[in-house]
């Protein structure tokens, strides 16, 4: 496992809900990763509580983090140590409830 791999495995395994993300929840560089942020909030997640990791600031992890869920695109959300998926898995998530259960469980 590279140098990445393992921050991002330390991170992912250490924070109840991580967002891989471009930009930061207070101020997202992409639609994507806009939408995201907007998705957990109106799951009720406290982002107190949202570790992001803003890929743009760290080519490695930006790459790595692909590799490490084996999923091509960013943004990606980790929940208890598990990889979820991006917006569009997110917003399907939310729209059936499943998001809110998994994030107050």
């Amino acid at each position: 496992m590279s140098d990445a791999q393992q921050r991002i495995d330390a991170l992912v395994k250490q924070n109840p809900v991580v967002l891989f993300m471009k930009g930061s929840a207070s101020f997202p560089m992409c639609g994507f990763s806009g939408r995201a942020v907007q998705i957990l909030k109106a799951s009720g997640l406290d982002l107190d509580k949202l570790v992001t990791v803003n890929v743009l600031e760290d080519e490695a992890i930006r790459l790595g983090v692909k590799e490490y869920s084996q999923w091509p695109t960013i943004p990606q959300l980790y929940v208890n140590g598990e990889f979820i998926g991006g917006s569009d898995i997110m917003m399907e998530m939310f729209e059936s409830g499943e998001l809110q259960q998994l994030l107050s469980a």
